[in-house]
């Protein structure tokens, strides 16, 4: 009992993160340790954080949560769309995905990492990658041989966010070979997969079409049918908040 009044008064540095609690040991009174209620605070946000893997994205999306998003007249379409899905998803898990378009700095990356937490509260993993910064890094797979290994986690993945999309710069090969695998191989699974653009489904389609000094209408085209058949288009409107 002493020594449970010391640690009650003096807290011990060893077991910093819990406290000691009494309980019944036959006929004795004991004690022992037990995390305090911000460990397991804690504890569940690393649980939920580790659930939402970041390619090329701020660490700092991972602490967006859906009710932070302003309610905006502009972001209501777009939210209402996000909860849907989440309530569908919880009895089909090959639901619908959605792309969200808009003008820069609108909020659909801030939407998007809402609901990747927001899943991930669920206990759901989910892949959230910068397009644009992803096909700049290709190349460096090359080196270690392990972009078929990275094309197929992704391509596999339970949920893909891909943010800006129509912003990066292809190739045939990038276009065909790694973003025209990935969305075939996930179209093929029906797994749920998400899109931000600047881009509407028109101008994305000509994006894919216009690659170096070609112009592919049929491959951009095919490319698009699996976009389509992937998500649901939803438009973002409102003011450039990064202003």
């Amino acid at each position: 009992m002493y020594i449970y009044i010391q640690e009650c008064e003096h807290p011990s540095k060893v077991n910093q993160g819990y406290e000691p609690y009494l309980f019944v040991n036959g006929n004795m009174i004991d004690f022992a340790y037990r995390a305090t209620l911000q460990k397991r605070i804690d504890d569940r946000k690393k649980y939920v954080q580790n659930l939402i893997h970041l390619v090329d994205l701020p660490l700092s999306l991972k602490n967006v949560e859906l009710s932070a998003v302003d309610k905006t007249p502009e972001r209501i379409k777009a939210l209402q769309e996000i909860g849907l899905f989440i309530q569908q998803y919880h009895v089909d898990k090959h639901a619908k995905g959605l792309y969200l378009e808009g003008d820069f700095g609108v909020g659909k990356t801030y939407m998007m990492a809402g609901l990747a937490n927001g899943l991930a509260q669920e206990g759901n993993e989910v892949v959230f990658l910068h397009v644009p910064s992803f096909i700049a890094g290709l190349s460096d797979h090359f080196k270690d041989n392990s972009l078929t290994d990275k094309i197929m986690k992704i391509a596999t993945a339970t949920i893909v966010i891909f943010d800006d999309i129509g912003a990066e710069s292809l190739t045939e090969w990038s276009r065909d070979e790694v973003l025209g695998v990935i969305l075939q191989r996930r179209m093929d699974n029906q797994l749920p997969t998400f899109f931000t653009s600047n881009m509407n489904f028109d101008a994305l389609t000509i994006h894919f079409a216009q690659v170096k000094n070609s112009y592919d209408d049929v491959k951009a085209k095919r490319l698009m049918e699996r976009i389509r058949c992937l998500s649901k288009e939803v438009f973002v409107g409102g003011e450039n908040r990064r202003r």
